[in-house]
């Protein structure tokens, strides 16, 4: 038995410690949005956060996943609102084939949550490993860029909000 937090849900699997995480959220967890690519963690297709980081669920075994949180493309988005990632995907026209697209999704998700200013040299290397067959790396590029924008306003209202809150509660 597995304990942790799926998209934030506290959850226990009943599986053996040395399942891939990939096998316990798609066959037991029936969350089907992480795929399968390569089995070797060299494709990217089945990237998820494991405590906010990208990692590759295929190589990943759900011992690891015991006691943390573990976040799929099915909770990249929270209360109804799409995660500026997904905006920035369906506005740029992102998806061909589609079959990358969560674990592309998910390893932009984890370069924006701790750098809402990346280089074109610091998506590169972020999303280094992330295969697209269909080619569409400069629609993604561009994707990353807006999503961060995105990312860095909010972050930006939030902090201005949390200061106003502040100053009310000095008054």
């Amino acid at each position: 038995m597995i304990k942790m937090s799926l998209n934030g849900k506290q959850v226990e699997l009943d599986v053996d410690s040395s399942m891939p995480l990939l096998y316990a959220i798609r066959d037991i967890a029936q969350l089907t949005g992480t795929k399968f690519g390569c089995g070797l963690g060299l494709c990217g297709a089945c990237t998820v956060h494991l405590d906010g980081q990208a990692v590759r669920s295929c190589v990943t075994t759900a011992a690891a996943a015991e006691g943390k949180s573990i976040t799929t493309v099915e909770g990249l988005s929270n209360d109804e609102q799409l995660h500026p990632v997904q905006k920035a995907w369906i506005a740029n026209k992102v998806p061909q084939c589609g079959y990358c697209q969560s674990g592309q999704m998910m390893s932009a998700a984890a370069l924006i949550a701790s750098n809402t200013a990346p280089t074109d040299s610091e998506i590169d290397t972020a999303m280094q490993g992330n295969i697209c067959r269909c080619g569409t790396y400069p629609r993604i590029k561009k994707a990353i860029k807006e999503a961060a924008k995105e990312a860095r306003a909010d972050s930006l209202t939030s902090a201005s909000a949390y200061s106003e809150q502040e100053s009310q509660v000095s008054s």
